[in-house]
This record gives C-alpha cells, sequence and structure tokens, in this order.
C-alpha cells in the first residue's frame, strides 16, 4: 500500500510532539517538582503547546475547515491553559480537576482525529492515545476528589505516554516511507 505524501509532514509533526513531551517530563522530573513557579509555568504551557500544535497541525494537513477536531482540540486546549492559570489560584486539586477535564476532551479529539487520517498510517497509536487520553481524564478527576495531595508528578505518566505514542507513529511513519522508497528505488 502507498505512503501517502502528507507523511512526510506528519512523521516530522509526531517526532516533534514527542520530543517536547519528553523535555516536558524531564523538565517536571528534575525542576518541577521541587520548584512550585517551574511547576505552574510547565502546568500551563502544556495544554497551550498542545492548543499551538494543533493549530499548525490542522493548517499543513488541509487547512482548518478539513480539520474539525484538532480546531476543537486546539480552543479545549486554549481554555485549559487559562483555566490551569486560573485554578492555580485554588489548589492542586482544582488543577488536577481540569487536567482531568482536558485529557477527556482532548482525548476524544485525538481519537476523532486519529480514525479520520486512518488511511494515512500511523494512526493505530493516535487512537490509541485519543482512548487512553480520555480514560486517563477519569482517573485525574478521581485523584482530584480524593484527600491526597496531587502534584506535577501525577501529570507526568499522561505526558510520558503522550511522548510514546507519538514517538511510535514518527518512527511507524519513517519506516513505512523508507520502505517505500526502497522498493521504488528498486523498481
Amino acid at each position: 500500500m502507498p505512503v501517502p505524501a502528507s507523511t512526510q509532514w506528519l512523521t516530522s509533526y509526531y517526532f516533534v510532539r514527542a520530543g517536547v513531551a519528553a523535555a516536558w517530563v524531564a523538565a517536571a522530573v528534575t525542576v518541577g517538582r521541587s520548584v512550585s513557579p517551574v511547576a505552574a509555568v510547565l502546568l500551563v504551557a502544556y495544554p497551550a503547546w498542545d492548543a499551538g500544535a494543533n493549530l499548525v497541525d490542522a493548517q499543513r494537513s488541509g487547512g482548518w475547515r478539513a480539520n474539525p477536531s484538532q480546531i476543537g482540540n486546539a480552543a479545549i486546549s486554549t481554555v485549559t491553559a487559562l483555566a490551569v492559570a486560573v485554578s492555580l489560584g485554588l489548589g492542586p486539586h482544582a488543577i488536577l480537576a481540569v487536567f482531568g477535564c482536558w485529557a477527556i476532551l482532548s482525548g476524544m479529539s485525538q481519537l476523532a482525529t486519529g480514525i479520520r487520517r486512518w488511511n494515512g498510517g500511523a494512526q493505530w497509536a493516535m487512537v490509541l492515545s485519543g482512548a487512553q487520553s480520555s480514560l486517563a481524564g477519569l482517573f485525574f478527576l478521581a485523584k482530584a476528589n480524593d484527600v491526597a495531595t496531587p502534584g506535577i508528578m501525577d501529570v507526568v505518566p499522561y505526558a510520558g505516554f503522550g511522548a510514546f505514542y507519538f514517538l511510535v507513529s514518527a518512527v511507524w511513519l519513517a519506516v513505512a516511507r523508507a520502505r517505500q522508497a526502497s522498493v521504488e528505488g528498486t523498481a
């Protein structure tokens, strides 16, 4: 099955998304867990980055009108970044509740985008990621209502799995493109 030309953009995009998520995890684990102003910036930056990344991908992948699930995801992530900024003054339970709502809604949007792009290759990982994100959101909401005090380390596995899924998709697409180039080169 031929690999669509759009996979070059998606491959690069998924590698960047994996790298940024991995860098976020590293920053959260090393500095964010002990310096609360850094944690606050990281918690606001994560959904803000997601909003921008979805807008750029939607534009590069056929335009905003052709990608309503990504535009919706960008809007959800923008509102989330603002809600996280507000919830910083309300405490860690409120922050985690906001992240829970975001994970559910952005996961459903990612799931819809993966299904829409299914024939583009490597979307099984994005579909799985979207579904897992929604489930993680339910876990965040449950934990936000728990007596234990949550923190940035509760979000780290979520971001880490995001990095993993983006990396899997990027590698999958890169291998598919390399195989296709090899077959075309020998034909």
